[in-house]
């Protein structure tokens, strides 16, 4: 079950026309109040769109080559220390790309729980 939250919004105006409040889905709302959105994992702020396209991308094709390359020049003992530090560069960007693809896939995990 996808849950999409950006839907029509809904203002409670004064007499003046100010916007005063707004009205939520109660899915919405329960997901904003719950003692969840305290859990330093979850991605909040990200429509359901947004968290499904971080859980499903992947690395560019031309920084998975890069990396290969220079693990290629690795394995032959040949790596210069400016290619070490790209290596080390590029592989930290992977291991914060996997941690932000594990917490969207978390954070949908937990949004489909909340409306259940």
């Amino acid at each position: 079950m996808t849950v999409q939250y950006v839907t029509t919004v809904q203002y409670v105006t004064n007499e003046q026309g100010r916007q005063v409040g707004v009205l939520l889905d109660m899915a919405l709302y329960r997901w904003l109040t719950s003692e969840q959105t305290t859990d330093p994992d979850l991605l909040i702020g990200m429509t359901t769109a947004e968290l499904e396209a971080l859980a499903e991308s992947k690395l560019a094709p031309d920084v998975q080559e890069k990396i290969s390359d220079l693990l290629a020049v690795q394995q032959a003992d040949t790596l210069s220390a400016a290619q070490e530090v790209e290596l080390d560069r590029l592989l930290s960007h992977i291991d914060q790309l996997t941690i932000l693809k594990t917490r969207a896939r978390y954070t949908l995990a937990q949004q489909q729980a909340m409306t259940r």
